[in-house]
């Protein structure tokens, strides 16, 4: 008599487990065949599958299918919400409801011909599960239509006209009526509108706005800020405003006019609103006094007035190489506003004392009258600090420029004690002659200077917080939260890889970040660690809930310093003027009832701006190297996403894409945990971080894009190079 086989059964954890791992979601049959179960098991499955339902370890689905908790079905409706920091499209679901952060989606490049998704767009898309709460969307069809408007090249072609878009992300051309031209020529850059048309074959727009030629050195810009929709125009009341703004009156001020407050900023800034003072304590032996003195914009710019509803509506400046569009009218920004040498200026300024150690001993905000003594730039005030004074700075480098440093050295003793996130991430500076074009692209020195001035600001900051605590005023804090865990834990698993060792089962501060840093400055993996702890990092935002400023390492932080620039800077400058009765354009009881919103909107213009002075420099940076396709350069690795490689040039710090189907002709996993590229038949592996040499294959200035072949040993990894493609 033969022995029945005896099959063990699956623990509930073992089910559990099973579907949890599953990219999609799971029948009984699956179960059955997984456990090598047979029919006599089937009323023992049933139940430990209702037991887990009701425990809400999983979900009951399409089918009687089963999925974890919270998983997402194989296909849903998701909303596009933007792009990581690799340049990866992100989506969420549209129907998410829980109280936990949604997945990740990041969704698949469109077929060749469809139009490229964008921020706002809604598509039903097929889901697969890569692992726990990150899936891979790919578009099933679009339930919203392309975008409403489109920046791009009018350009002649065999069958009329055709708009070239600048956006990169839109791999197709429309095609332009003569009737819907609007008398646009070739090369010129305009907006359009598309048109209804066949869902197949170009798509037809009409033209509603010609913007000038595109030969100009000043379409770059005017690309960069059409394709960010920023406000360019002041309303006629607050230009008006701003028109007929005089001088304020002494009255109660404080007469600070014979303090020697300088200015010190770039060479090419072109607004002036924070001025500086220090001096030795005579009353406190080693310690020091120190002024920061801002531009009272509060004075002009009053709630729900004109001028403020402009300024709230751009939230903030954005500055590009040839222009800037101010959050206020030139006539404030760079008039009444602006505290320039010589004029008399009003301010809010912060008096600040230190001892030997940088820590503060008290502070006191006042409302004044100031005459800036000079205009320096960084590079003049670090030249006399070094012994080089020039004409300007020579008359005042022991009175002025000297006692700056000495109060500086005792705040960067305290700045090193709190512990400060630093890292070293080099800017892109952006040169122009005269008529515009670009002759070069540099990184933007750093000096001392530099770190003067923005240690001092932080002071004034962090004694803005203080005090609108005190005052019982609204604050609208600049916060900066602790990396997300998901994020610590993939940058753990990273950097062990590496050999460093982040800190774990203890409260993160910003040393144990540094301590990696500094490790890695004297290793090859310098680059690598700056970019990876970079991007664990959260991204601050204005709020006036306050969780502090994990970056700073502070406790309380509000953005005290630019009110000519930054929205939130005035909301500052009202409340300490309302808590501290310092006269007229104190906050209303209006705008401290909306600071939530308001906090969600000037965060969200911060990053519309930068985003958008990003894309200009990319622009520039295409066009000054337009003319060297063909070149080979040298870089690093700073992105690694499915679709390919972004380098970064060492020469200019330029950005450009490697496409994967131009590398090696092997086929390549991206593994996210570890940054890289791996080829799986090869096992050749392209890392965040690495050296690389590449051949500049496109350079294009209307979309900013750039793309590159890597080159091995001075050769291409292909043997079949690819044809001259616009990746836009």
């Amino acid at each position: 008599m033969s022995k029945v086989k005896h099959i063990p059964l699956p623990t509930k954890q073992q089910i559990l487990d099973f579907i949890r791992e599953s990219p999609t979601k799971v029948g009984k049959r699956e179960l059955f065949r997984a456990f090598n179960l047979t029919g006599e098991h089937r009323v023992h499955l049933k139940r430990m599958l209702k037991e887990l339902e009701e425990e809400g370890a999983i979900e009951r689905g399409h089918k009687r299918r089963f999925g974890r908790q919270g998983a997402l079905p194989e296909v849903a409706v998701v909303e596009i919400v933007g792009t990581d920091t690799d340049g990866e499209l992100l989506a969420r679901p549209l129907a998410w409801r829980e109280a936990e952060k949604p997945p990740r989606i990041f969704m698949a490049p469109e077929r060749r011909g469809l139009p490229a998704l964008g921020a706002g767009d809604r598509v039903l898309a097929r889901l697969h599960r890569l692992r726990d709460d990150v899936y891979e969307g790919r578009t099933i069809r679009r339930i919203t239509s392309g975008p409403t408007r489109i920046l791009g090249v009018y350009e002649l072609g065999g069958e009329g006209g055709r708009l070239r878009p600048t956006d990169r992300r839109q791999k197709h051309e429309y095609r332009v009526a003569r009737a819907d031209a609007a008398g646009a020529q070739p090369g010129e850059l305009v907006l359009a509108e598309p048109l209804p048309g066949r869902p197949l074959g170009t798509r037809p727009a009409r033209i509603v706005e010609r913007l000038g030629s595109m030969a100009s050195p000043k379409a770059i810009s005017l690309i960069a800020i059409h394709a960010a929709d920023l406000p360019v125009e002041f309303s006629a009341e607050a230009l008006e405003q701003a028109e007929t703004a005089s001088s304020a009156p002494l009255r109660n001020r404080v007469d600070l006019r014979d303090v020697p407050l300088v200015t010190i900023d770039g060479e090419d800034a072109r607004d002036f609103d924070d001025a500086v003072f220090a001096e030795a304590d005579p009353d406190f032996p080693g310690g020091w006094r120190v002024i920061v003195a801002i531009a009272d914009v509060a004075w002009y710019v009053r709630p729900g007035d004109a001028l403020d509803r402009d300024a709230y509506r751009r939230g903030n400046s954005a500055y590009f190489p040839d222009r800037v569009v101010p959050m206020l009218p030139e006539q404030l920004s760079n008039g009444w506003c602006s505290l320039r040498p010589g004029e008399d200026r009003p301010c809010v300024a912060v008096e600040i004392w230190l001892d030997a150690e940088g820590n503060k001993r008290r502070h006191r905000f006042l409302r004044g009258m100031m005459k800036s003594a000079a205009r320096l730039t960084y590079t003049q005030v670090q030249q006399a600090r070094d012994g080089r004074p020039d004409d300007l700075t020579a008359p005042i480098v022991d009175r002025v420029i000297l006692p700056l440093y000495g109060a500086w050295q005792a705040l960067f003793q305290a700045r090193r004690r709190r512990g400060v996130l630093e890292l070293d991430l080099p800017e892109r500076k952006v040169v122009l002659d005269p008529e515009g074009n670009v002759v070069g692209v540099q990184p933007r020195p750093r000096y001392d200077s530099h770190r003067l001035i923005e240690d001092m600001m932080i002071a004034a900051n962090v004694c803005a917080a203080e005090t609108l605590e005190a005052a019982r005023q609204p604050a609208m804090y600049r916060i900066h939260d602790l990396p997300a865990a998901d994020r610590l834990e993939s940058l753990r698993e990273f950097l062990g890889s590496m050999g460093f060792k982040l800190a774990k089962g203890q409260v993160l501060r910003p040393r144990h970040f540094n301590d990696i840093l500094t490790k890695a400055r004297e290793t090859p993996q310098v680059h690598l660690v700056n970019e990876v702890v970079l991007r664990s990092q959260a991204q601050a935002a204005y709020s006036p809930t306050n969780i502090g400023h994990f970056g700073l390492g502070l406790e309380r932080y509000a953005h005290f310093t630019s009110p000519i620039r930054r929205y939130a800077d005035l909301l500052v400058h009202r409340g300490l003027i309302a808590g501290l009765g310092l006269g007229h354009g104190g906050l209303s009881a209006a705008e401290a009832g909306r600071f939530a919103e308001i906090g969600e909107h000037i965060s969200a213009t911060e990053r519309r701006a930068a985003a958008a002075e990003r894309d200009a420099v990319d622009r520039y940076t295409a066009a000054f190297l337009a003319d060297r396709v063909g070149a080979t350069f040298t870089g690093r690795i700073n992105g690694v996403t499915r679709f390919g490689l972004f380098v970064t040039l060492d020469e200019t710090g330029a950005d450009g894409l490697i496409p994967v189907g131009s590398l090696a002709e092997d086929f390549y996993v991206h593994d996210e945990r570890q940054h890289a590229l791996v080829g799986r038949r090869w096992g050749r592996i392209h890392r965040l971080g690495d050296a690389v040499e590449v051949l500049l294959m496109e350079a294009n200035p209307v979309t900013g894009s750039l793309v590159f072949q890597l080159l091995v040993d001075g050769k291409g990894t292909r043997s079949r190079l690819p044809g001259r493609r616009s990746y836009r």
